[in-house]
């Protein structure tokens, strides 16, 4: 497989996985807003280093479940009930949760760049949904695990990452006031995502009964 096709997978793949306004793309934005896309970029690319690892570590993950379909079968199933549990969570939460305020004090440029890391560090979604999402693709014959593969993968889904922050960083101003950028409908949003990759899950293991 065309490492270049590799790479825009990852890149595709972490895209689709940071368009739902969330912690880390809305923080980068309020960054940006109070102290220049200089500091923004900074907080973007705390996390892109940090989405880089976690990728790798989601990647080498999936290499061995690859090997191991019994196990695959298992956690497809645990996912599945996940993703139905955290679309429930984010659709109750959605209709009662207050407006968030993301608070940046922080000042010094190396301080945005830590504090990116510290946000992605805590954010492990990143984990579990590359490695369902390699394993899929390795399914697919998309995508192999070689290690060119591997590292090329990764790659891309860290740019992906930054390349989402770096949008909403200079478009956050002009959807700022939009309805979609509220807390409430971010929660239906990523509740609706979950939802789409819970039904995806649940016919796969039916095709595979």
């Amino acid at each position: 497989m065309s490492i270049t096709i590799i790479f825009f997978l990852g890149l595709i793949v972490s895209l689709i996985g940071v368009i739902p306004p969330g912690l880390l793309n809305m923080t980068a934005a309020k960054i940006s807003l109070k102290e220049g896309a200089g500091r923004g970029i900074m907080f973007s690319s705390g996390v892109s280093l940090v989405v880089f690892i976690q990728t790798y570590i989601a990647t080498i993950f999936a290499r061995y479940l690859s090997n191991r379909p019994d196990i695959v079968e298992i956690l497809q199933r645990v996912a599945f009930v996940l993703f139905v549990l955290i679309t429930i969570y984010f659709l109750v939460l959605a209709s009662k949760n207050p407006e968030p305020k993301v608070e940046t004090e922080i000042t010094s440029r190396h301080g945005r760049f830590f504090h990116g890391m510290l946000l992605s560090v805590l954010n492990v979604f990143p984990i579990p949904y590359q490695a369902y999402m390699t394993i899929t693709l390795a399914s697919w014959g998309v995508m192999d695990f070689e290690r060119l593969s591997i590292i090329t993968y990764v790659t891309g889904a860290a740019m992906g990452t930054f390349v989402m922050l770096y949008m909403y960083i200079f478009f956050f101003d002009k959807i700022k006031d939009k309805a979609f950028t509220s807390q409430k409908n971010m929660n239906y949003i990523i509740g609706g995502i979950t939802g789409i990759v819970a039904l995806v899950t649940f016919i796969n293991i039916l095709m595979e009964i």
